[in-house]
């Protein structure tokens, strides 16, 4: 085989019992010594004699992508030793078999496809329907909720091999009426073994019915109710009021910029107020993300209409950046993959590839510069620290807060206006320095202690009220009074 490259020759098994099976497939199992199998848990695995079978990587491997790249790398390097492998498969090489998907990619191989009957011919023949002029759609149920995003009408859903898988494709719909619960559906197990099972039941029931395995698919004849319905429901909403609401056809993106940083605060003060002992508490968060979802939305709706961008874009961005950055997730840009140790080495190799996609020069580089003033100075403090530009630790930063606060007041006394708003930067500067030194976020910090005196003072409020004091009537030692006397309390 000189001049050519090692060749991998793919079979498939049929759905189920042998009977159908080709006889070209059980020639070329016969003729090629050298043989794999993706799994034997299958009725007719055994009728490839002496082959490997990859059944202990799907133990060993946390995500069955793992398991297709290991079964790639096998195969290739079998065929490079051998000349020519034979690699069998379930069913039909071409139907939903991801590891022949990824083997037909790998330029180091050829790649043979024997044609082999799939289990959907025996699914239409036994529900008695021709799929084509039914409009079926055929999804993977390991990315329900992804590739059945929108669709509506007849689905079959293979890959439903155990009652987990038939749980998380339950869970896709999310129907607040709760109509879909009685949405009839079928269930088909060994279809052409003599273990052969087809039981209809309700999609509220379809993981409760059987014990599902390998051989198990699902139809459902008539789904009334899309994956993702409730935000394709939003964004159509999104469309309507920018095309027929008066104040929503006027804003731009501009104009909505307050209301995009007050729903932000508004998220943030939700979050503050959870309760992890009270589920109620999430009913404020719940409604302020939506507030600061649909604000996400109105943006998009309104370059959409410009023709610029979609909702669409803005989702497949934010998706292959995550992809992108999570290496130790997805692998890295060439399938292979990353070992990490620890969330320090993730946020490094996050800043590499950040540097890389957007090819900065400065360390400030992406810092924005409408960020409040004490997150802008801890950002930039944080930026030039990875480059060695800090203290060693806190005790260099604290003696700079006395420094500055000494040079603040010297501007002051000199009455030089410009000097002091300088000083008194300079001094707020050294205080984000000596919280960052710390790891205490000054915004959090600040907040806190603003909320504190606002607690305290309201209570001085209060307590003037009930011995009938005047706080605008006072002088500063009743307030300084009232105030010791409440600090005491709390």
């Amino acid at each position: 085989m000189s001049g050519r490259l090692p060749c991998v020759v793919v079979v498939g098994l049929g759905p189920g019992g042998i009977d159908h099976i080709t006889a070209e497939t059980l020639a070329t199992i016969e003729r090629i010594e050298h043989r794999f199998v993706r799994t034997t848990i299958h009725p007719s695995a055994h009728l490839v004699p002496d082959a490997e079978s990859f059944d202990g990587l799907y133990e060993q491997a946390d995500r069955f992508e793992d398991v297709y790249a290991a079964i790639t790398e096998r195969l290739v390097t079998a065929a490079a030793e051998h000349g020519e492998v034979l690699y069998a498969v379930p069913g039909s090489p071409l139907v939903l078999e991801q590891s022949v998907r990824m083997l037909r990619t790998d330029d180091r191989v050829d790649v043979v496809l024997v044609p082999a009957m799939s289990f959907l011919d025996l699914v239409w023949a036994r529900l008695g329907i021709d799929p084509i002029e039914a409009g079926v759609r055929l999804v993977d149920g390991h990315q329900f909720g992804v590739a059945a995003a929108g669709q509506t009408g007849p689905l079959l859903v293979a890959h439903t091999h155990a009652n987990w898988v038939l749980s998380d494709i339950k869970l896709a719909i999310d129907d607040p009426h709760g109509g879909i619960d009685d949405c009839r559906v079928v269930l088909l197990q060994a279809l052409g073994t003599s273990d052969e099972r087809i039981v209809e039941t309700t999609w509220a029931e379809m993981d409760h019915t059987i014990e599902a395995d390998h051989l198990t698919s699902l139809y459902v004849p008539s789904l009334g109710v899309a994956a993702g319905e409730g935000y394709i429901r939003f964004h159509q909403l999104a469309r309507r009021l920018r095309e027929q609401c008066p104040w929503d056809i006027e804003q731009t993106h501009h104009s909505l910029v307050p209301y995009l940083i007050e729903e932000t605060y508004e998220v943030v003060d939700a979050i503050q107020a959870l309760d992890p002992d009270d589920p109620g508490s999430d009913e404020h968060l719940i409604e302020e993300l939506g507030d600061l979802l649909y604000q996400i939305e109105f943006h998009a709706t309104i370059a959409e209409q410009q023709g610029r961008f979609t909702i669409a874009d803005v989702t497949t961005g934010i998706h292959d950046k995550l992809v992108r950055r999570h290496p130790h997730v997805f692998g890295d840009p060439d399938g292979n993959a990353v070992e990490v140790d620890g969330t320090t080495e993730v946020l490094s190799n996050w800043e590499a590839i950040k540097r890389a996609e957007k090819n900065r020069t400065s360390a400030f580089d992406g810092v924005p510069g409408s960020l409040p003033s004490l997150a802008y100075a801890h950002q930039l403090q944080k930026k030039a620290a990875r480059l060695g530009f800090d203290w060693p630790d806190v005790d260099g930063a604290l003696p700079k807060i006395a420094e500055e606060a000494n040079e603040l007041v010297a501007a002051a006394a000199s009455g030089d206006q410009s000097a002091v708003v300088d000083e008194l930067g300079d001094l707020l500067f050294a205080v984000v320095n000596v919280s960052r030194h710390l790891r205490v976020d000054p915004e959090s910090a600040l907040r806190a202690a603003s909320n504190k005196f606002r607690t305290r003072f309201e209570a001085v409020e209060s307590l003037a009220a009930e011995r009938g004091i005047d706080l605008h009537q006072v002088d500063l030692a009743v307030l300084d009074a009232l105030w010791d006397e409440i600090k005491r309390g709390l």
